[in-house]
């Protein structure tokens, strides 16, 4: 076996990957992309914007530029979290009221990868519905919060939560402009989203 390794091992995975799926028929299950792979993938089909930071200062950086890029520089935020408000003291943010805030940073639950959504509680939105916050998102999260699916993800606020189980639990799936016309996003609420994800595995 040994010998066939040596002979073969001169191919980089990539070939190996690509020869294998030339060699798969079309009637096959796709291969499955590791789950951060498919988050990004679905998250930015989505509409989403994804900044992904190795460290915190990447992730003050990151919030820089944001705030340049949409002029927010002299604008209000919203923040519900106060640990995450205290978190991101260093940037001297300023902070309004929901109803005059131009957007809200907050954080959430879990991170969907299967179609590439958020999912968020009554710890990041209180009782209000997503139409009641401004357009405009700022997600603060990690890599270990990124899950297969819903069911893992309430799974996981089960676990961690079992005390008091969080209320008004629902997914921010839309990043971009709805069409009218499609009845299957009737009620959602579309967001213009930029999610900082910080490596943490």
């Amino acid at each position: 076996m040994s010998i066939f390794k040596n002979i073969f091992r001169s191919k980089s995975k990539k070939e190996n990957k690509e020869i294998s799926n030339e060699n798969r028929g079309k009637h096959m299950p796709q291969e499955k992309l590791p789950i951060d792979e498919g988050f990004t993938i679905n998250f930015k089909a989505n509409g989403g914007k994804f900044l992904y930071c190795e460290n915190l200062d990447e992730v003050f950086t990151n919030v820089d530029l944001i705030f340049k890029e949409n002029n927010w520089t002299d604008k209000s935020g919203y923040f519900f979290d106060k640990n995450l408000k205290e978190r991101f003291k260093s940037l001297n943010l300023k902070t309004e009221s929901l109803k005059e805030a131009t957007y809200f940073f907050t954080t959430c639950e879990n991170l969907i990868a299967n179609d590439g959504s958020l999912l968020i509680s009554s710890r990041q939105i209180a009782e209000s519905k997503l139409t009641e916050f401004p357009i405009n998102f700022i997600v603060f999260a990690t890599t270990s919060q990124i899950v297969t699916n819903i069911g893992e993800g309430l799974r996981q606020i089960k676990n961690k939560n079992a005390q008091k189980i969080p209320t008004n639990i629902t997914t921010i799936k839309h990043f971009k402009d709805l069409d009218e016309k499609d009845f299957l996003t009737y009620g959602s609420s579309s967001k213009n989203l930029y999610l900082l994800l910080l490596e943490d595995l």
